[in-house]
């Protein structure tokens, strides 16, 4: 039986916040898998705030998507072809397999996960990237120490949500800065955070101040902007500032807001530093075992936010950048 794939391609490159002209959505027939190959189902697809990066031409830590190639995401799904010794039929696995129903892959970069401990869509979340991106910029990066007090942005995302919870379980304070009240409910009695502020309703600096009294020690930063010049003027001596992501300034039409107040880290000897996940993929397996073993103990809470429906894409990717999303934004293929 012929397998008809749909895809998204990229076809020009947005400026500002991206549209659905900025892809192509096509069919084309499935291809069997060549010696070596597999040929993945695709049930789910991940939705991360670094797709808008890839979508620029500019130089980064990853190659931008080129035009009129097939759109690169994060996914899961089940082998339905296999000519590779390494995966059978029927194997659930994860990979960055783009949006698209169905993908060939030589089997590099592609897991395989048992769905009978947690749902698939755990894998691409909290014991995926965002969660691998949590623990090793919060401990490797961050330097976390006990007793620490932590401050973190886009706290009721992906990443943000993790690394409140993984502080907390190694014993600091944790203040999350999310927008509206229903996030900040959810990171404080659902999450455990000791404080939420709500960026939109509050004085962020006056609230940073009455949380943190003696500083921050450690700013996990998701957002940039504001935010980030913000929490700069709240440190504590030797403070660390992990800087994972900037989705404040992704969709800028004019120049990436800088931090006026840098010199904080002088004054604070501070350090701020950057952080690439994929820079820690010799060590996922270690991150992974120590938070399953969170997660089976009660201990780490994963939400994800599905939206169904693979044309759905363009306009469910916007949530990101609209605060739309509570956990991980997952695009179910339906």
């Amino acid at each position: 039986m012929t397998q008809i794939n749909q895809l998204f391609k990229l076809a020009a490159r947005p400026v500002g916040l991206p549209k659905r002209s900025d892809w192509s959505f096509e069919e084309a027939t499935v291809a069997p898998p060549a010696d070596g190959q597999i040929l993945v189902r695709v049930t789910h697809i991940s939705l991360d705030p670094a797709m808008r990066g890839w979508m620029n031409d500019a130089r980064s830590y990853i190659a931008p998507v080129a035009l009129g190639e097939v759109m690169r995401a994060g996914g899961g799904g089940e082998v339905i072809a296999s000519r590779n010794p390494k995966f059978a039929v029927g194997d659930q696995v994860v990979g960055v397999f783009g949006v698209q129903r169905y993908a060939l892959s030589d089997g590099k970069g592609v897991d395989k996960v048992d769905t009978s401990l947690v749902p698939l869509p755990v894998y691409i979340g909290t014991l995926g990237m965002p969660g691998m991106t949590a623990y090793f910029g919060l401990l490797d990066v961050g330097e976390l120490q006990d007793g620490d007090t932590v401050v973190v942005s886009g706290a009721a995302g992906a990443v943000g949500s993790v690394v409140g919870q993984v502080a907390k379980i190694k014993g600091c304070k944790v203040i999350g800065i999310a927008g509206g009240a229903d996030k900040c409910r959810y990171l404080v009695d659902e999450l455990g955070f000791d404080a939420a502020i709500d960026y939109k309703a509050q004085d962020l600096k006056k609230a940073l101040r009455e949380h943190c009294p003696k500083g921050m020690n450690v700013f996990f930063d998701n957002v940039g902007g504001e935010i980030l010049d913000s929490a700069l003027t709240c440190l504590a001596r030797g403070a660390r500032i992990v800087i994972c992501g900037a989705i404040s300034q992704y969709n800028n039409t004019t120049a990436v807001k800088g931090p006026s107040n840098y010199l904080s880290l002088l004054v604070y000897r501070a350090s701020m530093k950057g952080m690439v996940v994929f820079d820690y993929a010799s060590r996922y397996g270690e991150a992974m075992r120590e938070m399953a073993g969170w997660m089976a103990a009660g201990k780490l809470k994963s939400r994800e936010h599905i939206v169904e429906g693979l044309e759905t894409f363009p306009d469910a990717l916007l949530k990101l950048f609209a605060g739309e999303n509570t956990g991980k934004l997952v695009l179910k293929v339906g």
